[in-house]
């Protein structure tokens, strides 16, 4: 893990996100090299590996990954999010979304994973956006409007402090967001603090190889890059169990890295959260 204040790693990340929001409707990820580490337009290039894509709007696309596609046709808005999406997978399509839930997506970036849940959950459910960059939010909000979806919020905050009350909402999704937190355990234990007991955690996050070398993990343009902080599946499966969750899932769907592979991450919240 980067020696690294966490407000110091936030402000990495967020700097990232928010260059990533501006170049909204390119190629952008927040995956690929770092600026520093590329110019022109190799810059936000690492969301194919080996010709095949493993980031971004395009695992949507065309009954992809996880068949998405069907959800955005004829929605301007919803199109526009999907497209600017950073993540490695599409959390919606393994979380089992039924009429009246209410959802929660941690990082929830331009939106697309929110506009989705919004029209599984229904006109008597809701979906929360959380996201701590600016830039994120105010694409996500535009891209609601276009959309023409009402129960939807976007929050501007911290998923080591997210602002909703205890036991609020049924399902946490995420896509390829909580690698970025510097402490995934607080992470979590928020998550378990939200959602109601029985309540379901569905996310595509990277996870890391056992045998990850130290230099990909200390590397801070690797650690925005959505790599160098993962947790092993190991880690990831103790980090649940610690934070409040049981009945732990996880399922590699396809590689992003020599030392990393996409993941869907499914728990079921206990009915108590460690303190």
């Amino acid at each position: 893990m980067p020696d690294q204040v966490p407000e110091a790693l936030r402000e990495t990340v967020r700097t990232r996100y928010a260059e990533a929001a501006r170049a909204a409707g390119g190629v952008a990820t927040c995956c690929g090299p770092a600026p520093e580490q590329a110019t022109g337009s190799d810059l936000y290039r690492g969301n194919e590996r080996d010709g095949t894509t493993v980031f971004g709007g395009g695992l949507y696309a065309g009954g992809g990954l996880a068949g998405e596609g069907a959800d955005s046709e004829g929605d301007r808005g919803t199109t526009a999010a999907i497209e600017a999406s950073l993540g490695c997978g599409v959390p919606t399509a393994v979380a089992a979304l039924t009429e009246g839930e209410t959802v929660l997506d941690l990082g929830s970036g331009a939106g697309g994973d929110v506009l989705i849940s919004a029209r599984r959950v229904g006109p008597t459910g809701k979906v929360f956006g959380l996201d701590m960059t600016p830039e994120m939010l105010d694409l996500a909000r535009a891209n609601a409007t276009a959309a023409g979806v009402g129960n939807v919020e976007f929050l501007e905050g911290y998923l080591e402090d997210v602002p909703l009350p205890d036991a609020t909402v049924d399902v946490v999704i995420s896509n390829c967001v909580i690698n970025l937190a510097a402490d995934k355990h607080v992470v979590l234990r928020e998550a378990a603090r939200v959602t109601r007991p029985g309540g379901r955690f569905a996310v595509s996050d990277v996870v890391a190889d056992e045998e990850m070398d130290e230099a990909t993990r200390v590397d801070m343009a690797a650690y925005t890059g959505c790599i160098a902080g993962a947790l092993t599946e190991g880690e990831y499966r103790a980090a649940l169990a610690a934070s409040g969750w049981e009945q732990v899932t996880v399922e590699v769907t396809h590689r992003v890295h020599d030392q990393a592979a996409a993941a869907i991450i499914r728990a079921v919240r206990t009915a108590a959260v460690p303190a």
